[in-house]
């Protein structure tokens, strides 16, 4: 059993969750999450990561950590940026750009549908 696969298998215990349960609240087939939990799978993704720490209860970094994701400093890793890594602060005014143009147009009369 991998680092990953015991620490979640303590986790979903600790939940008193069973796998089934697991598979219910995240999506995850129970079969996938059996393989995780005994070192069959070592570096699921992020998002699934994302599931089941919220699910567990347990931090997130520290399961990106024990998958072998790179973990730059202590900071709390945002969600955008496990999905599309680090940006530069010139793709970030981008971004935010970007997204308020977005907004805009969804509220604008016949702009872009919800």
């Amino acid at each position: 059993m991998s680092k990953l696969g015991e620490y979640l298998t303590n986790a979903r215990k600790k939940a008193n969750l069973t796998l089934r349960a697991a598979e219910n609240a995240t999506g995850i087939s129970n079969a996938y999450l059996s393989q995780l939990e005994n070192g069959k799978i070592q570096q699921p993704s992020p998002i699934l990561l994302e599931k089941l720490a919220a699910l567990y209860r347990v931090d997130y970094s520290t399961l990106l950590e024990l998958s072998g994701y790179p973990i730059p400093d202590q900071r709390s890793v945002s969600r955008l940026e496990a999905r599309i890594g680090p940006t530069t602060n010139e793709e970030e005014e981008a971004l935010i750009d970007y997204l308020d143009f977005l907004r805009t147009k969804r509220r604008a009369p016949g702009g872009l549908s919800k």
